[in-house]
Order: C-alpha cells, then sequence, then structure tokens
C-alpha cells in the first residue's frame, strides 16, 4: 500500500490534534492546573495518544483517504 505524503499525514494529525488539546485543556484544565508540569503533560498525553491512534486517526484516514492517496 502506497504511503500518502508525509505533509498530508501532518495536515491530517494537525486537524485531528488541535481541536482535540484544545477540548482537553477546557474539559479537565481546571483539575490539573495546579499540578507540576511534567505530572500534567503526562496526563494530557496519557489521554491525547490513545485517543488519536486508536479513535481520531483511524477515522479521519477514513474520511480523507481518498484525499491523503492522492
Amino acid at each position: 500500500m502506497k504511503q500518502p505524503p508525509k505533509w498530508k499525514f501532518a495536515v491530517m494529525v494537525w486537524i485531528a490534534i488541535y481541536p482535540t488539546i484544545t477540548l482537553v485543556s477546557i474539559l479537565i484544565g481546571d483539575y490539573i492546573k495546579n499540578l507540576p508540569l511534567p505530572l500534567k503533560t503526562l496526563i494530557m498525553t496519557g489521554i491525547l495518544v490513545p485517543l488519536m491512534v486508536f479513535v481520531l486517526l483511524p477515522f479521519l484516514g477514513k474520511i480523507l483517504g481518498h484525499w491523503l492517496k492522492k
């Protein structure tokens, strides 16, 4: 299977990650705001990475599949 150009994959990742980081920050930001930065980062990435890998990127891959393969 032909891989999409890296710039198209980067755009797809950005489309997924920007709104997701914003939403997660709004939802849990007040709860973690007083924690040390490494712990905040651990919590955020613990939520975001599985969400990206198992939900958002496969979903966007289906939606943008034709564009990615052009």
